[in-house]
């Protein structure tokens, strides 16, 4: 029996799964991302499994770029399934959590680093600047419905609206770490500033934006014999994906920050047109496949690769720290002053889901400087994902229910008086 055929199987399981779990766990206290990696752990944890898990350091070009294809796909779900037309008033809660919330997050995390973890500079912020985002992958469950559907309430919009932008803002830091561990000097940190925090940034959402609204045009907006939205085929909103993440690339802009400013874009080009579910549905369909196969993998590297294998107490303390104290409370900071129900702005902030963006951020840093304890980083890293994934994954569904309740029962008395009011005699609507 040969790798190939194990793999082969696997895979096939894993497609089937795709299509059946997600009905079967629903209405669950169960995610699909925790079935993934403890499925992932248990079939890898088989005495003489053909085949060998690396850790991911030994296959850091695999990670890398397995990792950032389900991250972009998800960011053109993500934006595509966004109601909401972007504006400054309209997405307060988002530039709230993008300015104050992630930064203070990275602050503290990069501190927790170095104070506890015994980390340099630059492996500290480098891992601060991985965790800090809001993963588009493993925040599924808690954003927003497909397009049109009207499941857009203020928790799950400002989820998901910060998971779509985080992981572009982000990248600044991890560059940042990268000029850290080259011995960065106070003019390479300038240069850092102009390069990777406003020239990046500002490619991202300009070719974003302009690929966005171009291919908007083309698919909406051309005779209608011509036009992309003609074809009905879902497997366009692939396309518009690496069209936007490699012609930023190129421009040597944030392509995760482009390839959902393009959803927002393309989006806004005709909003109310029935094809953009086909492209949500195509884009979340293989966004769950390949999360799946990731997680799955990922699962065996911590059974088989010996992922943990430099996880200490003080690894332990620092994912609990993060988890359960830095990102609730600098959630919470972040949306001081705001009018939302404190059960809202606690489940915004509590649901800071690490997943596979932060494994990207550590494979790319990793395969382009060399950084110190890079096992520690793998190690806490990796555990900082397993208990983000079982305790959020456990939690979510009882959570948002619960919030769904509670706004039903608070909107009902006011639409029962709207009614009456307007129904009253000498009135009409």
């Amino acid at each position: 029996m040969s790798a190939y055929v194990v793999v082969m199987a696997g895979f096939g399981v894993i497609v089937l799964l795709t299509a059946w779990l997600p009905m079967v766990l629903k209405e669950l206290p169960l995610s699909l991302p925790i079935f993934c990696i403890g499925l992932g752990a248990l079939i890898f944890a088989i005495p003489n499994l053909p085949g060998v898990m690396p850790h991911p350091m030994e296959q850091l070009t695999l990670v890398e770029h397995a990792s950032e294809l389900v991250v972009i796909i998800s960011l053109m779900g993500a934006g595509l399934k966004i109601d909401r037309p972007f504006g400054w008033k309209r997405w307060t809660f988002t530039w709230r959590l993008l300015g104050l919330s992630m930064p203070l997050t990275i602050l503290c995390l990069a501190f927790l680093g170095s104070s506890l973890l015994g980390l340099s500079a630059a492996s500290a912020v480098l891992l601060a600047g991985a965790l800090a985002p809001t993963d588009p992958v493993l925040a599924s469950d808690v954003q927003v419905g497909p397009p049109r559907s009207g499941q857009e309430d203020e928790v799950r919009f400002t989820l998901t609206s910060e998971a779509g932008l985080n992981d572009g803002l982000a990248f600044p830091f991890v560059l940042l770490a990268l000029s850290l561990a080259q011995g960065g000097s106070v003019t390479s940190l300038a240069k850092w500033f102009a390069y990777a925090a406003l020239w990046k940034i500002v490619a991202g959402i300009v070719m974003g934006y302009a690929v966005g609204r171009v291919l908007g045009w083309l698919t909406f907006h051309l005779p209608n014999r011509a036009k992309l939205s003609r074809t009905g085929s879902g497997f366009v909103a692939l396309g518009i994906t690496c069209l936007a993440y490699g012609v930023t690339e190129m421009a040597e802009g944030y392509g995760f920050l482009a390839v959902f400013v393009a959803a927002l874009a393309l989006r806004a080009t005709k909003r109310e047109d029935a094809y953009h579910e086909k492209l949500h549905d195509f884009a979340e369909e293989l966004e769950r496949l390949l999360m799946m196969a990731l997680l799955v993998l990922l699962g065996g590297a911590m059974t088989g690769g010996q992922l943990f294998r430099a996880l200490s107490w003080e690894a332990v303390v620092f994912g609990l720290l993060a988890l359960f104290v830095i990102r609730p409370l600098a959630g919470w900071i972040g949306l001081i002053g705001t009018k939302s129900p404190a059960g809202e702005r606690l489940a915004i902030s509590f649901f800071g889901i690490r997943g596979l963006g932060s494994i990207y951020y550590l494979a790319y840093a990793l395969r382009h400087q060399d950084f110190d304890r890079p096992d520690a980083l793998w190690s806490t890293a990796g555990f900082v994902i397993l208990v983000s994934i079982v305790l959020h994954g456990v939690t979510v569904t009882p959570v948002m229910h619960r919030l769904d309740r509670r706004r039903k029962l608070t909107a009902g008395p006011w639409r029962s008086r709207w009614r009456s009011h307007w129904k009253s005699p000498g009135r009409s609507p």
